[in-house]
């Protein structure tokens, strides 16, 4: 920072009459140099100043007609408008909040590690504003001009969630580590709800995609096909080149990737959504099996148990793990009849843990609900068999389940003699 500028931001404490002079910085500000302006201008970026330094802004606009993926931006808003008619308690739901109020955020960093050594080098985010999903994103010309660049950024920022991909582990920290580097400089950063769309991605789809990064989430599931892209592992290298060079070529390419990112990110949680709401007619049973189990451990019984209802005709896998789930449902409900019933049908037609699973259930059922210790003594020992003749010498695990398992026959024997 200059002598002039430094001077300028402490007149408020110097009792001078500095502060009936104009302030010399916009007028330098508009002087400063920026290589390459005119290929920025073509590509509808421009330089926002601030005191001594400058950063790269761009924006875009995109009407909500138009389709990323299998989804137009305008489906986002039907998303949203479906959380606040559900009564469904769930981590991503937007209840409550605008379409407006949710902005879609990724950056660009010089490396994978956290802490103070890693750079953020473009800050992009997306949010609908009226009738259009408008995208800004803000490029660090060099590694000193992180002021402006947060500046601009956080002046941009005036809404209650955030939506990233592994955000929460990854670009938010990153964020704030740059921020308490920076701090007295610009800003505090807002508080704000966060939906972190990658643990959600990894509990809906790992069983059919090898890995659940952004972009092959995008290829296997939003059918998004991304052409001359730029692999994010060279995004470092191509910008301490454009640091060193200037030349926004290689940048360029960036952007596009970075733009790609977060109009996915759009697509992925308005996907997301209607597969938790159950409004996607094209929803497979392995998705609604996952959606099941997912309203299940959030303790949303009710639609669980409508979701595995859909499924559990037949002897699918998905069906016989359906009706196996839905069980537990009607034990947490205390319908004993209803869950023994399912568990009969598991113990004869599911795998072989789900059937010794199924056999202990319905031992405790018979022993503890329906008090016939002859059935529960037959349940518990069928469990054993299954168990000794597939543990193949077995785990600990394993071993510490067949002696739970003696103790309860041994026990139901007692009390049948």
């Amino acid at each position: 920072m200059s002598i002039k500028n430094k001077l300028n931001r402490l007149k408020g404490h110097l009792g001078t009459d500095m502060d009936n002079q104009p302030s010399p910085v916009r007028e330098r500000e508009n002087n400063i140099d920026v290589p390459f302006k005119e290929v920025w201008q073509a590509e509808g970026v421009y330089p926002y100043y601030f005191e001594d330094s400058y950063c790269l802004v761009r924006e875009k606009e995109y009407s909500l007609d138009q389709m990323h993926g299998i989804f137009s931006f305008g489906q986002f808003a039907a998303a949203v408008e479906a959380w606040n008619s559900s009564g469904i308690r769930h981590p991503l739901s937007a209840a409550g909040h605008e379409p407006e109020s949710l902005f879609f955020f990724d950056t660009e960093t010089t490396g994978l590690g956290g802490g103070t050594g890693n750079t953020i080098f473009l800050l992009g985010q997306a949010s609908l504003q009226g009738s259009k999903i408008k995208l800004k994103q803000h490029i660090l010309p060099h590694p000193g001009a992180e002021i402006p660049l947060y500046k601009s950024f956080l002046e941009s920022i005036d809404y209650s969630t955030m939506v990233t991909y592994n955000g929460k582990a990854f670009d938010w920290p990153q964020v704030k580590t740059r921020h308490t580097l920076l701090r007295k400089h610009i800003p505090k950063l807002p508080p704000f709800g966060h939906f972190d769309l990658y643990h959600a991605a990894r509990r809906m789809w790992k069983h059919k995609l090898e890995r659940v990064k952004l972009a092959a989430v995008e290829k296997g599931v939003l059918g998004v096909e991304r052409k001359d892209d730029i692999p994010g592992f060279l995004a470092p290298m191509i910008y301490f080149d454009f640091v060193e060079r200037k030349n926004p070529e290689g940048m360029l390419g960036i952007i596009q990737h970075n733009e790609i990112d977060i109009l996915s990110l759009i697509s992925l949680y308005t996907h997301l959504s209607f597969q938790i709401l159950q409004l996607d007619e094209k929803q497979t049973p392995r998705e609604v099996y996952e959606v099941g189990r997912w309203l299940s451990a959030l303790g949303e019984s009710s639609q669980a148990k409508t979701a595995f209802n859909k499924i559990s005709e037949g002897e699918s896998a998905e069906a016989v793990d359906a009706r196996f789930a839905l069980a537990f449902e009607h034990k947490k409900h205390k319908n004993w009849d209803e869950a023994a019933k399912l568990w009969k049908d598991i113990a004869e037609k599911g795998l072989v843990n789900m059937k010794v699973i199924s056999c202990i259930e319905l031992a405790k059922i018979y022993e503890h609900r329906i008090k016939d210790i002859g059935q529960a003594t037959m349940y518990a020992k069928k469990a054993l068999c299954m168990l000794e003749e597939n543990s193949g010498g077995g785990t600990e695990k394993i071993k510490i389940k067949q002696e739970e398992l003696h103790r309860r026959i041994v026990r139901l024997e007692r009390k049948f003699n």
